[in-house]
């Protein structure tokens, strides 16, 4: 979604478009409208210590001019006006350049919010797939939570966010894990009484195996894909789940996409 930020920013975000164009290829750019400014990544520039310095200058002069908070290049930063934060319930994060995050604000919140009031009462919640913390620094704040993800600066940023709130939150852990490879087992799982899952567009066949085959009461599951959505559900119902209520949240406007979250239990 465009916001106001956004398309305040877009003047500068055309610059640096043309500024760093490959001779071939493509060059893309992400750019996050934090409460800091408008944070953007460029992929497919190449390395920024390898760009010549009048470049690098350039793109300094127009993050200044157009007032962005932070300008990086496949994933190192060359300009931080501003350190780009977002809050996640009582924590603040700084999520790493081209992170992943939610496509709108109002999205993030009403996926939260279902997800939150699911998981109410559980002594202790694996959130999988964590990325920067949506979910688990949110429902730190009543049950003790083990995050686990694969991209090792989206871990690192939930950690800090997390330390940062002080004892506004209950313990929050991270393991660094390729959860399509590597699910988090059935045995892992032991120590759990309730999940996050917020796989991919994909889906998550092999790990939706493990939950279905744990002790797992509760299971929160958000997808931006109803029809892996629905194939991953039907494993944790043959697996005893009851399905609760699914609620659709569109949060990608003009677009057939629609996000997901469902409530499972036995």
């Amino acid at each position: 979604m465009l916001t106001r930020n956004l398309q305040t920013a877009l003047p500068a975000v055309r610059q640096v478009a043309e500024l760093f164009a490959p001779a071939r290829g493509e060059a893309s750019l992400t750019c996050l409208d934090t409460d800091a400014g408008v944070d953007v990544n460029i992929k497919g520039a190449g390395r920024a210590l390898a760009l010549d310095r009048a470049r690098l200058e350039a793109a300094a002069d127009i993050a200044d001019v157009g007032d962005l908070a932070r300008l990086s290049i496949d994933g190192e930063q060359i300009v931080q006006r501003r350190q780009p934060t977002l809050a996640m319930g009582e924590a603040t994060v700084t999520p790493p350049p081209g992170a992943f995050v939610q496509a709108t604000r109002a999205g993030e919140d009403a996926l939260a919010e279902r997800v939150v009031a699911s998981l109410q009462g559980a002594g202790r919640v694996a959130d999988l797939f964590s990325g920067c913390g949506t979910f688990a620094l949110r429902i730190a704040a009543f049950a003790p939570v083990l995050a686990l993800e694969g991209d090792p600066a989206m871990l690192e940023a939930l950690k800090r966010g997390a330390d940062g709130a002080g004892g506004a939150l209950k313990d929050v852990t991270t393991q660094r894990r390729d959860l399509l490879r590597t699910p988090f087992s059935a045995l892992e799982l032991k120590h759990f009484d309730a999940v996050v899952l917020d796989p991919p567009r994909a889906g998550a066949r092999l790990q939706t195996q493990q939950i279905a085959a744990s002790k797992v009461s509760r299971v929160a599951s958000v997808s931006c894909d109803p029809a892996t959505f629905a194939r991953d559900a039907r494993i944790l119902i043959d697996a005893g789940f009851a399905l609760g209520p699914v609620t659709p949240i569109d949060q990608f406007r003009y677009t057939a996409h629609v996000e997901v979250v469902g409530v499972f239990t036995r």
